[in-house]
């Protein structure tokens, strides 16, 4: 085992009790070059076959192991985390310990700019399976972007992309039904995979069911009737975590609160994931 290195068997520790340490991994520095993600990621500012400037910004990478945290709610601001492989969500606790799920991140986001404006994290980022990240010391970052105005363009952007996510959450629970919810929710996860390379009508929801219904401001039951009724209308096809978007006109005009499709009785469904 290197110096400074953890063993792995401390990751299987409660997230809420005691946070799992993330390992750290060798430096890669073609990292951003070969990084699918790379477009949608920070050092778009940079020029990435300088590795020097590479090497001052992004430090080696970091796994976190699924249901670890990666960052806590009241911690101080240190470092930025570009989503490399994997998937997270972001929780906000109210005075009572009570968490609703404010954001899914994916490959290309960034973790951690809810800091900013205190130099305080209000949101915990907990992993929703075993991933990797690029830690992005934030100190440093300011420093160089200085150096590279295109780099703290590549951060505007950044929070510009995260403000406008926020603005359509804000936007869609208070104006759409508990479906359209639904169907605005798997449109965005469609087209957020489409950025990054993969199918639009075939992926894996990482987050469970419960995740999804704090997200979509929704009980449970709601959220296992929706799926039913988008079963039953022809427009997805579910088995496990897995959906697959079978009339994606038909999702769309659903997101948008058309009112044209013809309805049916929703089956009941047992609403519990593997």
């Amino acid at each position: 085992m290197m110096p400074g290195q953890l063993d792995a068997t401390q990751l299987d520790l409660p997230a809420r009790s005691h946070p799992a340490m993330p390992i750290h991994l060798k430096p890669l520095v073609t990292l951003c070059e070969d990084c699918r993600v790379s477009g949608l990621c920070l050092p778009t500012g940079l020029p990435v076959h300088d590795h020097s400037c590479l090497g001052a910004l992004i430090g080696p990478r970091m796994r976190v192991r699924k249901g670890a945290a990666l960052i806590n709610a009241n911690d101080p601001l240190t470092t930025l985390y570009a989503v490399r492989c994997g998937s997270f969500k972001t929780r906000l606790n109210n005075v009572e310990g009570q968490g609703v799920v404010i954001n899914f991140c994916m490959p290309g986001d960034v973790l951690g700019l809810d800091a900013i404006a205190t130099e305080r994290h209000v949101c915990d980022a907990i992993a929703l399976e075993d991933s990797e990240v690029c830690p992005v010391p934030y100190h440093r970052l300011q420093a160089l972007a200085r150096d590279f105005p295109v780099l703290q363009q590549s951060l505007n952007r950044l929070m510009s992309r995260e403000i406008v996510r926020e603005h359509e959450r804000v936007l869609m629970l208070c104006n759409l039904t508990a479906e359209q919810r639904l169907a605005s929710f798997l449109a965005g996860l469609s087209r957020r995979y489409v950025s990054r390379g993969y199918s639009a009508h075939g992926f894996m929801l990482r987050m469970s069911r419960e995740d999804m219904a704090s997200y979509l401001g929704l009980r449970l039951e709601t959220v296992c009737r929706s799926l039913a009724r988008l079963r039953t209308l022809g427009i997805v096809s579910l088995h496990g975590r897995l959906v697959e978007i079978l009339d994606m006109p038909a999702l769309m005009a659903l997101e948008q609160g058309s009112d044209e499709l013809k309805r049916k009785p929703a089956q009941k469904t047992p609403c519990s994931t593997p």
